[in-house]
């Protein structure tokens, strides 16, 4: 007998509980669906994931109508695939990773993962699903150097050291490390996961292993390309949605390459959903996303435009939006941001400048700058006082959550950031008032923004005023993002503001790579963060000690073994960024307005994030139908 971890139990529980007695099920067909299809009973798993929605607190749908939704550009199709979430194993809406495309999953000593697909599952064009389509990923795809020349991506190594892959039959495969993985599962449940299965029989034509030369390089030529590889790399688009020959397992499909102004996404009829009374899932019949000037996407919302957006929309929206809802028959439901903090002022501690670079890295510094905003004058002015004041951390909503993590060193006290600056040594100002470098410089803070978003510019102009109080100057420079992130590599960049924490509700299970220097399109420490992507070939070793400790426990969370491990390090990293103010939120739990028109379903009440969230994905948009 195996022992399973807690993961498997839950696992095992959640979707026992989602299931039910499945020999009382009656499968009931969809109505419209073309008649040359097989009966739903040969198209659905023998075993279907079954969605109890009354115990959920949502009512059974009637299948059939279209939803409009507006994308600011054409590429946004793609966005198709991350509201879907169909995934491996995904999130629920109460954060815990359970089984979805799979049936169950095995894990053992935090390091044997055995995966189990669903028996008789099947593609959207009607092959069968199963062991071999992960097969192929594993051993023809990603271990293959001509097509992933950069070699297994992190999630599939520990300790540089990939996996033993192992097919055990038609629908059971098991990868097992010398070490434990925890990052394994949290990647396959992301918003963009990494898709490790592919459709086989489709691709395989396209392989120089088992297709025929001549139509590879006939098909080559149509698409200009130099060789078998990029001809595959073309056709294996499982995310962006656009080989519309692709099959896919997400409940709707594009099968129409007709139009870069609007897409028709069609229900996939081999899904692997029903509800609790037979009725096969996605309600659906299509989704068609229509492209837009994505500054006018607020005030189409607004005329009755879409059926369901977020997209494009933001606080600032919510009062026009509020107005229009009677004329136009629609409801805007205001959701919880789920980032650490709606806007975030993020010091560089890999600038080049010396000066500047150890005034950042002084705590008293970071302290004096975070007590000299008066938040709770932002939250009234910027978000009618409908946000909480604080710093970028966890929210309420994650197990992970302590008070102080949002209170410490967040209150407004000038008087206390003065004598802050007055400690480091900053007491000489010039005749405005404005103090002092160490070398003679004004104290002159130059924020840059990519200048996407005028909520940050109005944050700042308050804070300029603010910091004033404490002798500092605040010059705002909008730039472009990718000015701003050039400026970040090459160390020029003094401070920046973005919006905060990506996961704000995160649990013990996923990884803790927002708090560590491991990223280096990070705006705080590009060059710590390069240093751990390039393995040492490029950045910086991080030579500040908070920086140091937070590697040091991120490294630990990657070999971690149990819950209770990780939930130790998650605490010790939260803990210090309290205690260091790396970053400066400013307003947390911003509410999303998301317009809903003649859609049930939809929770007025939910979560929105990328991930873990994957914008409605979380909220299970297969399980919404049009009211009329």
């Amino acid at each position: 007998m195996k022992t399973l971890t807690s993961l498997k139990v839950g696992l095992f529980l959640a979707a026992t509980m989602l299931a039910g007695p499945l020999a009382a099920l009656e499968l009931k067909e969809t109505p419209g669906l073309d008649a040359s299809l097989p009966p739903v009973a040969e198209r659905v798993p023998t075993e279907p994931l079954v969605v109890d929605l009354e115990a959920k607190g949502r009512t059974v749908g009637k299948p059939g109508g279209s939803l409009d939704t507006l994308i600011g550009r054409a590429k946004d199709v793609r966005l198709i695939n991350v509201w879907g979430y169909a995934r491996l194993v995904g999130y629920n809406e109460t954060l815990e990773l359970v089984p979805d495309i799979l049936e169950s999953v095995e894990v053992e000593d935090g390091r044997i993962f055995t995966l189990n697909t669903r028996e008789g599952h099947k593609w959207s064009d009607g092959h069968p699903f199963g062991a071999e389509d992960i097969r192929y990923y594993f051993e023809d795809v990603v271990s293959n150097e001509k097509l992933t020349p950069s070699g297994l991506p992190p999630f599939l190594e520990v300790n540089g050291k990939g996996p033993k892959f192992e097919v055990l039959d038609d629908t059971t495969v098991r990868f097992t490390w010398d070490e434990p993985n925890p990052l394994f599962l949290p990647e396959l449940a992301k918003s963009r996961p990494p898709f490790i299965y592919r459709p086989a029989h489709y691709l395989k034509q396209f392989h120089e292993k088992y297709g025929d030369p001549k139509l590879i390089e006939k098909e080559a030529k149509k698409v200009k390309a130099r060789s078998w590889a990029p001809l595959h790399g073309k056709k294996d688009d499982m995310y962006n949605a656009r080989n519309v020959d692709l099959p896919t397992l997400q409940p709707w499909v594009r099968k129409r390459d007709d139009s870069d102004l609007r897409f028709i996404l069609e229900r996939n009829p081999y899904y692997h959903r029903v509800d609790s009374t037979g009725q096969q899932l996605p309600y659906i019949d299509q989704v068609v996303m229509t492209v837009a000037d994505g500054k006018l996407i607020p005030a189409k919302a607004q005329a009755g435009e879409s059926n369901l957006q977020a997209r494009n929309l933001s606080f600032s929206d919510i009062t026009v939006l509020k107005k229009g809802e009677k004329q136009n028959d629609y409801v805007t439901a205001l959701w919880s941001n789920t980032k650490g903090s709606e806007i975030s002022i993020l010091p560089n501690m890999t600038v080049k400048d010396p000066v500047w670079r150890e005034l950042l890295r002084d705590t008293r510094f970071r302290h004096a700058l975070s007590l000299g905003i008066d938040r709770n004058l932002l939250n009234r002015v910027l978000f009618f006082g409908l946000g909480t004041p604080g710093n970028d951390t966890v929210l309420s909503a994650s197990p992970l959550y302590k008070a102080e993590y949002t209170t410490k060193w967040a209150e407004f006290d000038p008087e206390k950031a003065n004598a802050l600056l007055d400690e480091i040594g900053l007491t000489e100002r010039n005749d405005e008032g404005i103090r002092l470098l160490p070398d003679g410089r004004p104290l002159e803070i130059i924020v840059e923004t990519a200048g996407e978003q005028q909520v940050q510019e109005d944050a700042l102009e308050l804070v300029t005023e603010m910091w004033r109080e404490i002798g500092i100057k605040l010059f705002a420079k909008p730039s472009q993002r990718d000015n701003l992130r050039e400026r970040a590599i090459t160390g020029q960049l003094v401070m920046s503001v973005w919006s905060g924490f990506e996961n704000g509700i995160p649990t013990s299970e996923m990884p803790p790579e927002d708090l560590a220097p491991v990223r280096g399109d990070s705006l705080s420490w590009h060059a710590w963060g390069d240093y751990y992507e390039t393995d040492g070939e490029g950045g910086e070793k991080p030579d500040w000690a908070p920086a140091e400790r937070l590697m040091e426990l991120y490294q630990a969370w990657l070999v971690s073994r149990t819950p209770e491990e990780r939930a130790k390090i998650w605490e010790e990293m939260l803990q210090i960024h309290a205690d260091e103010t790396i970053h400066i939120g400013l307003v947390s739990g911003v509410r999303q307005p998301v317009v809903v028109k003649n859609v049930d379903n939809v929770p007025l009440e939910g979560i929105y994030g990328w991930d873990p969230g994957a914008h409605f994905g979380i909220h299970r948009m297969d399980e919404f139908y049009m009211a009329k």
